[in-house]
C-alpha cells in the first residue's frame, strides 16, 4: 500500500512533466512490491527545487518507526531522480528490514 506524492513539478522544465512522473510511477513499482504486505499505507514524496542551475530532489518514506528521507542534486533532473530513488531503495529496504527484524524478535518473546 503506497501512496506516490509528486511535489513543486512546476519547478522541471515543461517539456520534461511527462517524463519525469512517468519515472517516478516506474521507480515507485519496487516500493509496492516491497511494501505489499505492510501494515499502514506509506506515502512516497518526491519533491522537486530547482535553483539556478542545479535541480534538488528530495524523497521520502513514512514507514512505521521513522521517515527516510534522501537527497539528490545534478544539473539534470532525470539522473538526479534516478540517483534519488537508487539511494532511497537501499535506506528504505534496510529500514524496513529492520522494522521487520524488531517485529519477529517481540513476536518471540
Amino acid at each position: 500500500m503506497l501512496k506516490l506524492i509528486v511535489k513543486n513539478i512546476k519547478e522541471v522544465d515543461e517539456p520534461l512533466h511527462d517524463k519525469v512522473t512517468a519515472l517516478c510511477q516506474e521507480k515507485s513499482e519496487f516500493f509496492e512490491n516491497l511494501l505489499k504486505k505492510y501494515g499502514k499505507e506509506v506515502p512516497l514524496e518526491v519533491i522537486f527545487d530547482h535553483s539556478s542551475k542545479v535541480y534538488k530532489v528530495s524523497g521520502s518514506l513514512g514507514l512505521k518507526s521513522k521517515k527516510v528521507l534522501v537527497v539528490e542534486e545534478d544539473e539534470d533532473v532525470l539522473k538526479a531522480v534516478t540517483r534519488m530513488f537508487n539511494e532511497l531503495k537501499k535506506a528504505g529496504k534496510r529500514q524496513y528490514e529492520l522494522e521487520r527484524k524488531d517485529y519477529l524478535y517481540k513476536r518471540k518473546r
